[in-house]
């Protein structure tokens, strides 16, 4: 099967009428769990940005809470998994206030939480990745909240 671009599927979604295009949301949600987390965000979450962003720092601190620190290779597999969690909250978002709030708030997690990034390149780059994100992101935005954050980019760095 070819997949159709975005246009054509925009095109061919005018043909429907609304209790059929439900219909293909839904059987689209039951498909795949990523479908149904961005259904979730986008019909219940959406409205109230500042909530969304609060239950993603505490799915953060619930990761960094639970996490093995018996050895660097857990350490190393427990960061992945919080960050993989929080990109995908990220793309649903596709706010970059918001992209920047939580990563700010992963990276600041990390330090305070005294993970040792001197011994693992592995853990050191994966810090330094987001901080470089945060900065590419930062650097995108208005002026005055590129002002806003240079204080946290500065922690970060330090």
């Amino acid at each position: 099967m070819e997949t159709r671009s975005i246009k054509q599927i925009r095109d061919e979604l005018k043909n429907y009428p609304p209790d059929q295009l439900q219909a293909l949301c839904l059987r689209m949600a039951k498909f795949k769990k990523d479908n149904k987390e961005l259904l979730t965000y986008l019909l219940f979450e959406s409205e109230q940005e500042a909530d969304f962003i609060q239950s993603v720092k505490a799915g953060i601190d619930r990761g960094f809470k639970d996490m093995n620190r018996g050895s660097g290779y857990w350490i190393k597999k427990s960061l992945r998994k919080i960050l993989k969690d929080t990109t995908q909250a990220i793309r649903y978002s596709g706010i970059k206030t918001t992209e920047i709030d939580l990563l700010i708030y992963f990276c600041r997690k990390m330090r305070t939480e005294k993970i040792t990034m001197s011994t693992s390149p592995v853990i050191r780059n994966m810090y330094v990745r987001q901080v470089q994100k945060i900065e590419t992101t930062v650097s995108k935005l208005h002026e005055d909240l590129q002002f806003d954050y240079q204080e946290d980019l500065t922690y970060l760095k330090a």
